[in-house]
């Protein structure tokens, strides 16, 4: 993911934080093969090693297929080990440095930020490829505070670091938030529907 962002937003995938992989994986590869999708995260919430590296595995043959990049949040132990792109961290800046000084130079370092710009610079500054902010949306997750449209105006005009808008997107908020971001990512919102490549067209409208 690097900062020679078009004029529109690329897309970045996230997966559910459960799913099982033989179900899922047709649902996916729909997704990859209707959508021109810059980065995939797979971001599987069990604690299950085992089951973890699985759909990595899984997950990442199928994304390799198509050229688009696959990170795994927060498990960075797993990244060289499984063939990984990268890492996607949700601890804001704390764990950036490490991940870098582990992985070297190459490999995508994320960090969630919240939305906080404070957390985001300190990330940039210790070697992330990008930020993430949010929740954009109204989400009961968290302690309720949003990414608002001005974190991410300041943003892109006063910082070079590829930034990601990511939690609980509409389509009246994608349509806001383009012009100010350079990735939305997009996950819960499209795999809770019975056709996640109708609701990705449905959501991205803004886009095209």
């Amino acid at each position: 993911m690097t900062d020679d962002a078009p004029e529109q937003p690329q897309i970045y995938l996230v997966t559910p934080p459960a799913f099982d992989i033989d179900a899922f994986a047709p649902r996916l590869a729909a997704v990859l093969d209707a959508t021109d999708i810059a980065c995939l995260r797979l971001a599987h919430a069990s604690s299950d090693a085992d089951e973890v590296a699985r759909a990595a595995d899984a997950l990442r043959e199928i994304a390799h297929a198509r050229d688009v990049p696959i990170v795994i949040e927060r498990h960075l132990g797993m990244v060289e080990r499984l063939g990984l792109d990268g890492v996607h961290l949700t601890d804001a800046a704390r764990s950036v440095r490490k991940a870098r000084k582990e992985l070297g130079a190459d490999p995508i370092v994320g960090a969630f930020c919240a939305a906080s710009t404070h957390d985001g610079m300190t990330a940039g500054e210790a070697g992330a490829d990008y930020i993430s902010f949010g929740p954009v949306g109204d989400s009961p997750l968290g302690d309720g505070t949003r990414a608002e449209h001005d974190l991410f105006a300041w943003w892109s005009e006063m910082i070079e670091l590829p930034v990601v808008a990511e939690g609980a997107l509409t389509v009246a908020l994608i349509e806001a938030i383009a012009p100010v971001t350079d990735f939305f990512a997009i996950g819960e919102e499209i795999w809770k529907a019975d056709d996640p490549v109708a609701a990705m067209a449905a959501l991205t409208a803004p886009l095209r």
